[in-house]
């Protein structure tokens, strides 16, 4: 028997009893569709941490107060509280003068949250970021009209501001709001650029901020606080170099000796991709390992359904044997019936999950995303669990001697 022969024969059995195969594909749908949606959502969380949350910048890296191990457990965070110090201006002016190295460009931030009025608009719980001059070129940022500020603007305490998309869009809509006014906090300031919209990360905007040059902001909300600085290198090359430079510069500052821990934060996008997988590693294992269990059901049902087809074409078997059909030919087609039937419900099971993973990205924030290999391993796993499935009926039936099988009522 040829294997496309084989094939015809399984979908004419599967086709002829239709409901009974809709409900044996029903194990393999819905173990496929959940294993498939798991995955899309790890996947998903997985790029969006890469993109959105992971992505600092271009051979960039930050320094603060903390470090992302020092937010693991509560123990460790309160003791990260007593030891670190704060981030000064000092530090800021030592790593600026250690560029000509692996270091390339150094730039400031400070963050207070705080009221955006404009008119008879009011906005509350307002990003207000202090920053340098170059932190833009730092941070990738996008101009989408207008200008950032200068460093001629910074030094001398300028009343300007640089606004997200949010913003723009609330208290000037359908029109520039380049040289307009806005009240930050009660103080006025003149917005003269506006940024490209950057969206949102799970639901929270990330364009509802207005940017100040940072000596303005110290000068408004007070210099006793830490700042957050960020680095970059000269080149990917250079990037670990930059690291290490920065490192020794900072712990020559804060003046540890070389048994003693950091008592600050360095935070690039491996040590944010370390926690995840610290955190999310093992519930993404658990969680596949869980929801495959259904399949392993899906698999039980085929074995199930398949012996009772064994059973009832007992008499079918035999008149093939009769006819000259061999052991392997009567393997050949059950197997590539228990085969069919897996697949089919793992092609649907795919099409369900995928509807579904748009479905929960269109409707909430939580993002998804379906690899290609996800799906070939998905239908190579439901075709293998169909397979095995098939093994013993087969060669059950492969087994039936063909003169008890025709006198098989």
């Amino acid at each position: 028997m040829h294997f496309n022969e084989a094939i015809k024969l399984a979908v004419t059995a599967i086709w002829a009893h239709k409901l009974r195969s809709f409900l044996t594909l029903l194990g393999v749908i819905f173990g496929v569709a959940t294993v498939i949606v798991v995955v899309s959502l790890i996947e998903g969380f997985n790029r969006y941490v890469d993109e959105k949350i992971a992505d600092i910048g271009t051979n960039a890296f930050s320094i603060q107060k903390f470090s992302i191990e020092d937010f693991s457990s509560v123990a460790a965070f309160d003791e990260a509280r007593r030891r670190n110090k704060d981030i000064s201006l000092d530090d800021f002016a030592a790593l600026k003068a250690a560029r000509g190295g692996a270091i390339r460009d150094v730039g400031a931030k400070a963050f207070q949250s705080g009221e955006l009025r404009h008119g008879s608009e009011v906005l509350f719980e307002v990003r207000i970021v202090g920053a340098t001059s170059n932190i833009i070129d730092i941070d990738r940022g996008e101009i989408a009209e207008g200008r950032h500020f200068t460093q001629t603007e910074e030094e001398h305490n300028r009343s300007v501001c640089y606004i997200g998309a949010d913003i723009a869009e609330r208290f000037f809509p359908g029109r520039s709001g380049v040289g307009e006014e806005i009240k930050v906090d009660g103080r006025p300031f003149q917005v003269i650029g506006v940024a490209k919209a950057l969206g949102s990360v799970f639901g929270q905007s990330r364009d509802k901020y207005v940017t100040l040059p940072l000596s303005t902001f110290r000068a408004i909300y007070g210099s006793r606080r830490s700042i957050f600085i960020s680095v970059t290198s000269t080149g990917e090359e250079t990037y670990l170099d930059a690291i290490d430079e920065a490192r020794v510069v900072m712990r020559t500052r804060h003046r540890l000796s070389p048994s003693e821990k950091d008592n600050f934060g360095l935070i690039t996008p491996s040590a944010i991709n370390n926690l995840r997988e610290k955190i999310f590693g093992t519930v993404q294992i658990v969680a596949v390992g869980v929801t495959s269990i259904a399949l392993v059901v899906g698999g039980i049902v085929i074995m199930n359904i398949m012996l009772v087809s064994v059973t009832e074409r007992t008499k079918e078997i035999g008149i093939r044997k009769s006819l000259g059909a061999r052991r392997r030919d009567i393997l050949k087609q059950f197997l590539a019936e228990s085969t069919a039937l897996a697949l089919l419900g793992g092609s649907v099971g795919v099409a369900i999950a995928y509807l579904l993973g748009k479905l929960v990205s269109t409707l909430t924030p939580i993002p998804t995303s379906l690899p290609l290999l996800a799906v070939g391993v998905a239908l190579f796993v439901s075709g293998s669990v169909g397979l095995i499935s098939g093994v013993y009926p087969a060669w059950k039936a492969a087994r039936l001697d063909p003169i008890v099988a025709l006198r098989a009522d």
